[in-house]
């Protein structure tokens, strides 16, 4: 099977059930923005040598993927799609809440940094907030289920949290934010 089809080569692109679109719709941005994410997960899991992170990450890549076809489809498709439930947004609170018993407490902002995969770890935060925002204007303009959006939102609260985990495993030192006056 060739990878391209040259279906493209006009601005458009195909979606979930075969109806086809701009490539600069809001659905194509909000799953850009997801793929986007999970590649950068992708970066987290090849510098982050931590036990048991590899299979969490590994496990909310696939959350990820079901998102972005879930995004994808129009709602017409004959593929069966998968569902996001509360299940997946308590996986990543109760793994926030073992890894924060671990963690200093948070008395101020900190920069991102810390270490290379600690930075991979905000980066892909950012870029969660970012596909949070893109699912939000997409849920605007046709519906989309919120539970996409929880689990976005939390999400990107574990990724803060895996950050911060991230930097103390690897011996790195988070730099609080000092702001100038």
């Amino acid at each position: 099977m060739k990878i391209y089809t040259r279906k493209g080569d006009s601005g458009e692109t195909g979606l979930l059930g075969g109806s086809r679109v701009s490539k600069a719709s809001a659905r194509i941005e909000a799953y850009g923005t997801v793929d986007e994410l999970n590649s950068c997960l992708g970066l987290v899991r090849d510098c982050a040598n931590i036990e048991g992170l590899d299979e969490n990450l590994v496990r909310v890549q696939h959350q990820l993927f079901s998102i972005g076809s879930i995004l994808a489809s129009e709602g017409k498709s004959k593929i069966k799609l998968p569902v996001i439930g509360q299940e997946e947004v308590d996986f990543l609170e109760t793994a926030m809440d073992r890894m924060d018993t671990e963690l200093p407490e948070l008395r101020n902002f900190i920069l991102p940094g810390g270490s290379l995969a600690a930075s991979y770890c905000h980066l892909a935060r950012c870029i969660c907030r970012r596909a949070e925002r893109r699912v939000v204007s997409l849920m605007e303009l046709s519906g989309v289920d919120e539970m996409i959006i929880h689990y976005l939102n939390r999400l990107s609260d574990y990724l803060f949290v895996l950050a911060r985990f991230v930097t103390l495993k690897s011996g790195g030192q988070e730099t609080p934010w000092k702001p100038r006056s």
